[in-house]
């Protein structure tokens, strides 16, 4: 399916999708990919859902974790906070919607850094809606 806007921005704009590509401001990868609405795209070293693991998950949102407080040791778990958290990551897991387990995804959602998993033609859509309201986003699409 090809998307058109009327007006192109200097933002990354999912401008196309079919079975086996995903095409951001017009150039075609036929790989996994990440990318926010601005920087670099950027190739995902995931071939298939299951390989996702945290580690995955903070290098595609370009997270660091922040400094921890002097006050960290009161609690039995700290949280792990993060220096330059978006607010959503989005996640296109193939031709299918598939979860990633709870676990894996729990310190992000403790830093109250939403996760929205979908299938990649309705993750780039998604994207494509956050990014044109000024959200702070972060998609990564895997293709089948």
């Amino acid at each position: 399916m090809q998307l058109h806007r009327e007006q192109r921005t200097h933002l990354n704009t999912v401008t196309g999708y079919g079975d086996n590509y995903i095409e951001v401001n017009d150039q075609r990868y036929h790989h996994p990919i990440f990318f926010s609405p601005e920087g670099d795209i950027t190739p995902w070293e995931i071939e298939h859902f299951t390989d996702i693991t945290l580690e995955h998950l903070e290098k595609a949102a370009g997270l660091t974790v922040a400094n921890s407080s002097v006050f960290d040791f009161l609690e039995d778990n700290p949280t792990r906070q993060y220096a330059n958290a978006p607010e959503v990551i989005i996640i296109g897991t193939g031709k299918k919607q598939a979860f990633i387990p709870p676990h894996i995804l729990a310190p992000l959602l403790h830093a109250r850094i939403g996760i929205e998993m979908m299938d990649s033609k309705a993750a780039a859509r998604t994207y494509n809606v956050l990014m044109a309201e000024g959200r702070r986003v972060i998609v990564a699409l895997l293709i089948d």
